[in-house]
């Protein structure tokens, strides 16, 4: 008789920047989610998938919930919100303090009318001492009904097997949705973008305000004379005639730190050659456009 596996979807929510992006690609084991030190860095859910002895967990990525503010912020909250009521578990990301604000407390009104077994995972542990933790857990505890709280490091990879059989624990029995070497339903070319914008905002740091996408113009393979090449032709797209000239920096050089830091993630993910053209252009206001936001993979009407 075969042996019954488990499966089924997983969203993980937090506010921006707490480490869901970081968490997945460990949980994984190879790198989707684009990571960065600023705020809302995933724009769309990530669908990534973890096949194991005991079953297959989907995990959903999505954007930070939080307060929106342009038209970008509210697609973001929406694919956030909605995902809450399509899973089978909610992972809820938290970083470890007794400072419990207003952004946890407005995701804590959310959990409240889910009917999904909520996993509290308080990530992070490894900038706190050891004997804080309990403190962490207990008020957050006050805030919700948790399935389960489990205190994890995802940049050390700590207690991640916690995290998973706690996972497992709460998922049905049923068939695999992907073939076992699957990791992402994301197509290649969303990656290859995400990398770049991923690499753009790592080397722009703190001169540029977060409104950039990338765009692929073009991704065509070609027997070079070692082997397979993949020719990409991309543009970063960017709000002000100012923000150009910073990402094209002083004679081309950030550009050039751009493309060549991507180039290396890009080559070692499509494991062949890889010759990456990246230009820059100004389109105002993209974030506030439907039309645009459309053109950069942000379409409302994924929402319906």
């Amino acid at each position: 008789m075969e042996k019954q596996v488990k499966s089924g979807f997983v969203t993980l929510i937090g506010r921006p920047n707490v480490g869901k992006s970081t968490l997945m690609n460990h949980l994984i084991g190879q790198k989707i989610a684009i990571t960065s030190n600023k705020p809302q860095t995933t724009r769309n859910r990530i669908q990534t998938v973890y096949t194991g002895e005991r079953g297959q967990i989907v995990f959903l990525d999505t954007p930070g919930i939080h307060k929106a503010k342009n038209k970008l912020g509210e697609y973001m909250v929406q694919v956030a919100e909605r995902t809450l009521n399509e899973v089978d578990v909610v992972l809820w990301l938290v970083e470890p303090t007794h400072f419990i604000g207003a952004g946890e407390r407005h995701i804590a009104e959310r959990m409240k009318n889910s009917k999904t077994p909520v996993i509290l995972v308080i990530n992070k542990i490894d900038t706190v001492k050891k004997e804080e933790v309990s403190g962490f857990i207990e008020e957050y505890r006050k805030l919700c009904d948790f399935a389960d709280i489990v205190p994890v490091s995802a940049l050390r990879s700590r207690n991640l097997d916690t995290l998973l059989d706690c996972i497992f624990k709460y998922l049905p029995y049923g068939p695999c949705f992907y073939d076992e070497d699957t990791i992402t339903d994301q197509p290649q070319r969303q990656i290859v973008a995400e990398m770049i914008r991923e690499k753009a905002l790592r080397c722009l740091d703190e001169e540029i305000p977060h409104g950039i996408a990338v765009a692929i113009d073009q991704m065509k393979e070609r027997e070079g004379a070692n082997g397979p090449v993949m020719d990409i032709d991309a543009t970063i797209i960017c709000e002000r005639d100012s923000h150009k000239g910073i990402i094209i920096g002083k004679g081309g050089q950030m550009l050039k730190k751009i493309g060549s830091q991507a180039r290396y993630d890009i080559e070692d993910m499509l494991e062949m050659k890889v010759n990456l053209k990246v230009w820059v252009k100004v389109k105002k206001d993209w974030r506030d456009s439907d039309f645009l936001m459309k053109n950069f993979g942000y379409d409302k009407k994924d929402l319906q």
